[in-house]
Formats: structure tokens, C-alpha cells, sequence
């Protein structure tokens, strides 16, 4: 089998709306390496995009996959329900933070899971509005779609998208975004667009995905849910990408002291398998009516048994400070490029959810640079994801089970590309 074969069939066979990045085909993965079709080797610091931070089949993982496969893989936990569902909402509610009684509900994809914080937030308040920032994404469905802040490619050609969302700069103080301005630019939102009052909810990741990896400062936060208790409106943490300890916490959320009343999550809580869910305060989470919430396929037995075993390796392995660990490594290897690489214009993040922006001479954003280290880093076997809204930055998403020796072979790959 040959990928130019595969990459004709799939020209022929699928729409090209479905992006495709890498022109090889996946033949086996282990940990943090995958093999095409063709037998070349790839270290993977793409993780499926933030999926695999236990790696690529994790013997626990596959332990409890194939257990439960043995005995049920549906049944539709609305119709007939099982005990490990509600075992892994109890591990959630356990270990999400905020300082009150939580519950949980499980969905599928992210997706699903930011349009039934929606839902669960409108139920709550009786309010239709919610409040979104620049740089961010929330999925690729119509809400998600109407959430998300960057056109290209999500939104061109999609719309009309759903009404009562609205959108404020989210602080990027590299491209002149203090917090202050984001903060009085929600201000002027309330007083030309829409009255606090009709707002439901806000909705911000800790660190953006897709924006560019940037951090939500503290003092931005705290004021967000100052902003939200002075008008009843619900805070709403999308930590589809940074939670189950890419940010060397559990939940991101747990670096702020100023919690959310709902938090999403999906990518890394079931490592592999569909899985999402939504956590938050118990008494907002029972405002739907019974039949509000759900899905055919919302947590599945076999996700949630994934999901079961995710949370003891990341606990009993100590993935959490083995992320801080690789995470420390990784920016002392971009701060030591400085000096050679001028392009770098910042390298910033939390935990292992590291990003470098690179820019031109002149401090603008130099996307055509990014993709030739991408390139070059890909020759090499090294895998390597772009983002933020420029597309000029550099994500690392490897998985937090990494063995040293191959860390160190894909910075020395990294470097090459950064100084070729």
C-alpha cells in the first residue's frame, strides 16, 4: 500500500471540506510515535489534536477498552444506564474546581459539549444571550460556529449563524490586547449591543487552541467573574483542549481562584474515544428538564471506560508534573533559539500547553516562516501542529507519557527546523 495511492482514492472518495494536513496515511501508533503505510516513523506532537496526552495506546486504556467490550458497547445510558457513567461523574465532580456541590452529563464531542453548556445556561437564567472573545473556538457546528472567533476556515460560507452571541477581544498583549482594553471593551458591549440582563453566559477557554495557545491572565479572569456575579450572568470555561493535564493541572481552571460555574471538556478525558462532558454547580446543571440533555451515543460504555482508566494513569503515573517537567524543557529549548532564531517572538503558555509565535523584523506575525518549519520538521519525523489567528504560531501537543529519549530527539529535530 502506497500513500499517493491513498491520497488519489481520497480525492475521489471524500469532500474537500474535510481537511487533510499530512499526505501519509496512518498504518500503527505507540506512545508518541506513528508509522504510515509505508513504514516511516513520525514523532507525534500532534496527539490528535490534544487528544492523547496518556499517548497513543496506553495499555491501561486498552485493558479497560477491551473489558467492557466484553460485555456491552450500547445500550443509550438514557434508556438503560450503567454504573460506570455515573462512576466517572462522581470522579469528575470530585476533582473539578469551584467550591460548591457539581454534577456531571456526558456528551460526545466537544462540540456538543460547549452547545449543552448553551443550553444548560439559558435553562439556568431564562436569559437567550452569550458573550464570546476574539481568537477563540468552540466547535464546528452552528452554535460552535457562531462561539468561535476566527473566520478562516470555520466560518466562511456557513452562515447565517445563531443570533444573541456576541464577541469581545480576548487580552493578546503581543498584538496590543491589554487586559484593560478587553475589559472595557465588554463594558462598551454592554452598553451598544446588548443589555447585561438578556446575557446568559460567558464563555472563554483558560488558554486558547486554536487562538494561539494564549493564556488567560489571572486578573482578567477574576474580573470576568466579578463582571458575572454583578449581573447574574454564568461563567463558562471551554477546557475542551486544555484539560486532563496539559496545563500541569487536571482542569486549567484550578491555576484561577475564581471559578467557573460550568466547565466542558472532551480531546484528552477518554484518550481516543469520543467522549465530552459538561461540569458545573448542581443546582444550574438540574435547570434543564428531564429529556433536555442526552444523546444516542452520549457517553458511551466504552469512552467512559477509557475515560475511568485516563484518570488513574494520569494519577498514578504523575502525569501532571511529568507535563510540567517536559513542558520546563521545551521552553528552555525555544528561550535557548533566541539568539538564532529572530523569528521568535514569543514563547509563552502553562504547564506542557507550550506555543512559540513567530514574527517578522518588524513584530508582524510571519505565517509563511511558520509553515516552512513545519515542513521542514515533518521531513524529518517530526510532527508539528500551527495555529492562532495569524496562523504564525506553533503548538506542542505530545503526549505527557513522552520517554526522554524521544523528547530530546524531536527538540534536536525542532531546533534544526527553527535554525535551517
Amino acid at each position: 500500500m502506497k500513500n499517493a495511492d491513498l491520497v488519489r482514492r481520497k480525492d475521489a472518495a471524500t469532500p474537500r471540506g474535510v481537511g487533510v494536513m499530512c499526505n501519509f496515511y496512518a498504518d500503527r501508533a505507540d506512545n508518541a510515535e506513528i508509522w504510515d503505510v509505508e513504514g516511516r516513523r513520525y514523532i507525534d506532537f500532534a496527539a490528535g489534536i490534544a487528544v492523547l496526552n496518556t499517548g497513543h495506546r496506553h495499555p491501561r486504556l486498552m485493558q479497560a477498552i477491551q473489558a467492557q467490550m466484553a460485555r456491552f458497547t450500547h445500550t443509550a445510558y438514557q434508556i438503560v444506564p450503567y454504573e460506570s457513567y455515573v462512576a466517572l461523574a462522581e470522579k469528575i465532580n470530585a476533582r473539578a474546581p469551584g467550591p460548591w456541590d457539581k454534577k456531571t452529563a456526558f456528551f460526545t464531542t466537544g462540540a456538543e459539549a460547549v452547545e449543552n453548556a448553551v443550553k444548560i445556561a439559558r435553562a439556568a437564567t431564562g436569559r437567550p444571550g452569550i458573550v464570546a472573545f476574539s481568537g477563540g473556538f468552540h466547535g464546528r457546528t452552528m452554535m460552535g460556529m457562531a462561539l468561535t472567533g476566527k473566520v478562516v476556515p470555520y466560518k466562511v460560507g456557513f452562515g447565517p449563524f445563531p443570533a444573541d452571541v456576541f464577541h469581545a477581544p480576548y487580552p493578546y498583549a503581543l498584538h496590543g490586547v491589554s487586559v484593560e482594553d478587553s475589559l472595557n471593551a465588554l463594558q462598551q458591549l454592554f452598553k451598544t449591543d446588548v443589555d447585561p440582563k438578556r446575557v446568559a453566559a460567558i464563555i472563554f477557554e483558560p488558554v486558547q487552541g486554536e487562538g494561539g495557545f494564549n493564556v488567560a491572565p489571572t486578573e482578567w479572569v477574576r474580573a470576568l467573574r466579578k463582571l458575572c456575579d454583578e449581573h447574574g450572568i454564568l461563567l463558562i470555561a471551554d477546557e475542551v483542549q486544555t484539560g486532563f493535564g496539559r496545563t500541569g493541572k487536571l482542569f486549567a481552571m484550578e491555576h484561577y481562584d475564581a471559578p467557573a460555574d460550568l466547565i466542558t471538556m472532551a480531546k484528552s478525558l477518554a484518550g481516543g474515544m469520543p467522549l465530552s462532558g459538561v461540569v458545573g454547580r448542581a443546582d444550574v446543571m438540574d435547570a434543564p428538564a428531564p429529556g433536555g440533555l442526552g444523546g444516542t451515543y452520549a457517553g458511551n460504555p466504552l469512552a467512559v471506560a477509557s475515560a475511568l482508566a485516563v484518570i488513574e494513569t494520569i494519577e498514578e503515573e504523575g502525569l501532571l508534573a511529568r507535563g510540567n517537567a517536559l513542558g520546563q524543557r521545551l521552553r528552555e529549548t525555544l528561550d535557548g533559539l533566541r539568539g538564532r532564531v529572530p523569528q521568535i517572538g514569543e514563547v509563552r503558555g502553562v504547564g506542557a500547553m507550550i506555543a512559540v509565535e513567530l514574527c517578522k523584523t518588524d513584530g508582524t506575525p510571519d505565517a509563511d516562516f511558520t509553515r516552512q518549519v513545519l515542513a521542514r520538521a515533518l521531513d524529518k519525523g517530526l510532527l508539528l501542529l500551527s495555529c492562532g489567528v495569524y496562523g504564525n504560531v506553533i503548538r506542542f501537543l505530545f503526549p505527557l507519557t513522552i520517554p526522554d529519549a524521544l523528547m530530546d530527539e524531536a527538540l534536536g529535530i525542532l531546533a534544526g527546523a527553527l535554525t535551517q
